[in-house]
This record gives C-alpha cells, sequence and structure tokens, in this order.
C-alpha cells in the first residue's frame, strides 16, 4: 500500500470520532491566537511533537509537526477536556516518558526516531500488566480476589502505570491523526480536497438575466 492510500484510509477512520466543526474551529484558533491558558506544558508539549512526528514523520508529504498538528493537540486538551480528563492525560504523558527513560535513559524527545518507535512499540503492545488491569477495572468479582491476597496500594503502584500510559498514548494517537487530517495543508496538498470559496445559500438572490425560465 502507499503511504498516500494509508493516510487516506487512516484518516477517514479517525474522523468518524471527531465533531468536524471542532476541528475546523480549533484549527482557526491555532492559526490566529497564542497558545491557550492551561494547556500543555513546554515538557509536555515537546514530548507531543516527538509522538507526532513519529507516527506521521515527514516523507514525500508533510509530518505532523510541519503542519501545526501539537499546537492543535494543546487546544483541544485545553479547552475541550473537562478539568480530570486533562489531568489524567497528562498524568499518562508523564508515564509515556517514565518509560522512555527506564527502557532508554532519557526523555522520549531527546532520542532518535528508532528509540522513539521502540518506546511506542511497547505501548502498543498489549503487556500481561495491562490486561491484568483491563479485568481488574471490567471484574469486581476478580478485584476482590485479588485485593483479598494483595494490599490494593500494591496493586496500584504496580500496575496502573501501564494502564495510564496506554490510555493516554491511544488518546493523543487519535488526537495526532484527527488533526493531521483536518489541517488545510494536508487537505490540499495530501488529500487533494477541493476546498469551495464561501458558503453555499440556497435563498441567494440570482443575477438579473439568470432566472429560472429567463430569456
Amino acid at each position: 500500500m502507499q503511504r498516500r492510500d494509508f493516510l487516506l484510509a487512516a484518516g477517514a477512520i479517525a474522523a468518524l470520532s471527531f465533531v468536524p466543526r471542532v476541528a475546523q474551529d480549533v484549527w482557526n484558533r491555532v492559526a490566529t491566537e497564542y497558545p491557550p491558558a492551561g494547556g500543555l506544558s513546554d515538557a509536555e508539549l515537546v514530548l507531543v511533537s516527538a509522538v507526532a512526528d513519529t507516527i506521521i514523520p515527514r516523507t514525500d508529504t508533510p509530518g505532523a509537526t510541519d503542519v501545526g498538528v501539537p499546537a492543535w493537540v494543546n487546544f483541544i486538551v485545553a479547552e475541550y477536556y473537562t478539568s480530570a480528563e486533562r489531568a489524567i492525560f497528562l498524568g499518562g504523558l508523564d508515564e509515556i516518558d517514565t518509560l522512555a527513560i527506564d527502557t532508554l535513559g532519557a526523555p522520549l524527545a531527546m532520542n532518535a526516531t528508532e528509540g522513539r518507535e521502540r518506546v511506542i512499540a511497547i505501548i502498543e503492545r498489549p503487556s500481561v500488566y495491562e490486561r491484568f488491569v483491563d479485568r481488574l477495572e471490567d471484574s469486581q468479582r476478580f478485584s476482590q480476589m485479588i485485593t483479598n491476597f494483595l494490599h490494593w496500594s500494591v496493586v496500584e503502584r504496580l500496575m496502573i502505570p501501564f494502564a495510564k500510559r496506554a490510555r493516554a498514548y491511544s488518546r493523543l494517537k487519535a488526537l495526532i491523526v484527527h488533526g493531521y487530517f483536518t489541517s488545510e495543508r494536508v487537505q490540499k496538498d495530501v488529500l487533494r480536497t477541493v476546498i469551495l470559496p464561501g458558503n453555499f445559500d440556497g435563498a441567494a438572490p440570482m443575477p438579473h438575466g439568470h432566472e429560472m425560465g429567463g430569456a
């Protein structure tokens, strides 16, 4: 499959879960406004940029950071997430960097592409720990059985970081892909979307001489 065909397919899938109007409104704000208050810190923005360029790097088409995806993600997190959602997401980003440090000895953004891909492969490959956490959350009976043998604080300390980073990465990946495919540059240069000027108005007056049935 050609990369452009893959991107078309991925973009179509990602677009199903987002409201198009929201995406375009955010892109308009990215183009005209300063970064939002309460969004990503400088370090978090660097991490998001590193993940974005690992998922959609620059090749014969622009990469995710080339079209401004990290800034778009910043607005979404700052203004469309609740405080609780934002806290969970940012905590998960911290866990991604922690994994990079444990695996490669440095935060994700400080590693070359090969190292970043290695860390992302670990996150995308469900581990026994993540499956364990999913079962804990899905089954009250299983959760009760485990906590009869281990204090919950021990289970939480061992298992929760795996789930936190997996959830944050999954959400971040969806945002990156959706932001990329709704950007004006990708719409025009990659997807070859024909953007019509102005808005259609079915009630607009017609110029003289073009009335239906006129000469």
